[in-house]
C-alpha cells in the first residue's frame, strides 16, 4: 500500500521538474520581419520514449502535467519511473503506476468531455487532494472544524471592492511613484541563493532585466559544483532554460511557460503592469503568510520569510500572454506587493508559479524587493539580493539562450 506524504512533498521531485521553475525566464527581442522563424516547438512524444496518452503537447506543459501528477498524489518522480533519482533511471519503462495514471488521465479526459463541453472542470487534484487514494468519507473534523480557504482559480470582480487601477496605482505610489518607476528601464541585481531543502547552498544569484520584456536569471554554486548551474532567460521573444540533474538539461520553453517568462520579464518593470494584464478585476481581501520551510532549508544562511505571518491582502487577478492567469495580492497596509501566482496549463490541470516578495530597500528613489521566494511543483529557491543597480547598460548576450557550460576537470 502506498503511504500518504505529508504537504511539502512536492519539492522533492526536483529531479525531474526543476524545468518547472521558470521564475525569470528572458526571451531574445526582435523584428518579427527580419528576424528568421524559428523551428516549430517539439512535442512531448518527439522528445521523450513510450508517450501514449498526452501527445501532442508542448514539452514544458508536459513536464508541468507531471508536476500536477506528484502534488495531486502526494508522488515523487520514484513512485512512478523506475530508478528515478539514480544513475540507472528508465524513464521510458512502464511500470503499474503509470499504466493507471494513463487510464485515469483517459477517464478524467471522458469525465470533461461528456460533462462539461471539454472544459478543464475535473482535475487529478479534484478527487486526490495530495493522496494516493482519494478520500471517500467526511470527517467530522471537517464538518465543524474552519471552512476551507482554497481560493478558486478564476476570480470574478467582487461588489464593494475597490477598482484594480486604484489598489496598481496605490502599489505604484508606494514603491516611488509613477514617474520615478517608468524612469527605470534595466537593473542587475546580485545576491545568494538556497533550493528547496537546503540543496545548493550557498548559491551565487545574478539578475538581469531590460524594459520592456526581458529578464536572465544565473544560479550557480561556487561550494558545491556538482549541483551544476540554472540559467533561465527570456529576450522578448524566445525562452530558454537549463537545470542540472533533469531529464531534459536545456531545452526552449513554447507552451505554458513561455507564457510565464514572458509576463514575468513584464511584470519586472511594475509601471506597465496595467498594459501587462487585461480584464483585470479585484476579488475578496484574504490573509496570506510564507510558506512552511523544511527544516533543512529555515536553518540556513537564508531564510524562506518574505512578509512573514498573516498579512491582511488586496487581491487583483488579470490575463496574461496567450490566456495566462496572474493573481497579484497587495498589502493592505502598506500598498506593496507581496506574491504573484501565476497559472500555466497542462492536460491535467492548471500549473501554479508562485514568487513571495519582501525586503523592499529604495534604490535611487525606487523601492525594489530584495527578498524573492520563488516555489513551483517541484521545489523553490529563495534569494536574498545584495545589491541592485539600475539603468545599467546590459550586454545583449545575457537574454540569448544558454551557452554551453565549460568542461569540468
Amino acid at each position: 500500500m502506498l503511504r500518504n506524504r505529508p504537504a511539502g512533498r512536492s519539492g522533492r521531485i526536483y529531479l525531474l521538474l526543476a524545468p518547472l521553475a521558470a521564475f525569470v525566464t528572458v526571451w531574445r527581442l526582435g523584428s518579427a520581419l527580419a528576424a528568421p522563424q524559428p523551428p516549430a516547438p517539439k512535442t512531448a512524444e518527439q522528445v521523450f520514449k513510450n508517450i501514449q496518452v498526452m501527445k501532442g503537447i508542448p514539452v514544458d506543459d508536459f513536464m508541468g502535467s507531471m508536476g500536477i501528477m506528484c502534488a495531486a498524489l502526494g508522488f515523487d518522480c520514484s513512485d512512478c519511473h523506475t530508478g528515478a533519482g539514480t544513475v540507472k533511471v528508465d524513464w521510458a519503462a512502464d511500470t503499474p503506476k503509470k499504466v493507471r495514471a494513463r487510464k485515469m488521465v483517459q477517464m478524467m479526459t471522458a469525465i470533461n468531455r461528456d460533462n462539461f463541453s471539454g472544459r478543464q472542470m475535473v482535475t487529478c487534484w479534484s478527487c486526490h487532494h495530495g493522496r494516493d487514494r482519494p478520500a471517500t468519507t467526511p470527517t467530522l473534523e471537517y464538518m465543524y472544524g474552519p471552512a476551507s480557504q482554497e481560493m478558486d482559480d478564476v476570480l470574478t470582480q467582487m461588489p464593494g471592492q475597490p477598482e484594480a487601477s486604484q489598489i496598481i496605482d496605490r502599489y505604484l505610489q508606494a514603491i516611488g511613484g509613477v514617474e520615478r518607476v517608468a524612469a527605470v528601464k534595466s537593473y542587475a541585481a546580485h545576491g545568494t541563493g538556497v533550493g528547496f531543502g537546503g540543496l545548493g547552498g550557498g548559491g551565487r544569484v545574478e539578475i538581469f532585466a531590460r524594459f520592456p520584456d526581458q529578464r536572465a536569471t544565473f544560479i550557480d554554486f561556487p561550494k558545491n559544483p556538482e549541483r551544476g548551474r540554472t540559467l533561465r532567460t527570456y529576450d522578448g521573444h524566445e525562452g530558454w532554460l537549463e537545470t542540472p540533474l533533469t531529464v531534459l538539461g536545456k531545452y526552449p520553453l513554447t507552451g505554458g511557460e513561455l507564457d510565464g517568462a514572458r509576463l514575468d520579464a513584464q511584470l519586472s518593470f511594475p509601471a506597465q503592469i496595467k498594459e501587462a494584464l487585461s480584464n483585470l478585476r479585484v476579488s475578496m481581501p484574504v490573509t496570506i503568510s510564507d510558506l512552511p520551510a523544511p527544516a533543512s532549508q529555515a536553518a540556513s544562511d537564508i531564510s524562506m520569510t518574505a512578509f512573514g505571518q498573516d498579512r491582511l491582502v488586496n487581491v487583483v487577478q488579470g490575463t496574461g500572454p496567450r490566456g495566462i492567469l496572474a493573481t497579484l495580492y497587495f498589502d493592505q497596509e502598506s500598498g506593496l506587493l507581496l506574491r504573484v501566482v501565476r497559472y500555466g496549463r497542462s492536460p491535467i490541470g492548471r500549473v501554479p508559479t508562485q514568487v513571495d516578495y519582501g525586503d523592499y530597500r529604495d534604490v535611487n528613489g525606487v523601492k525594489m524587493p530584495f527578498k524573492l521566494v520563488f516555489a513551483w511543483m517541484d521545489g523553490r529557491d529563495a534569494i536574498q539580493l545584495s545589491d541592485i543597480q539600475t539603468n545599467v547598460a546590459i550586454d545583449a548576450a545575457k537574454f540569448a539562450p544558454p551557452p554551453e557550460p565549460a568542461a569540468r576537470h
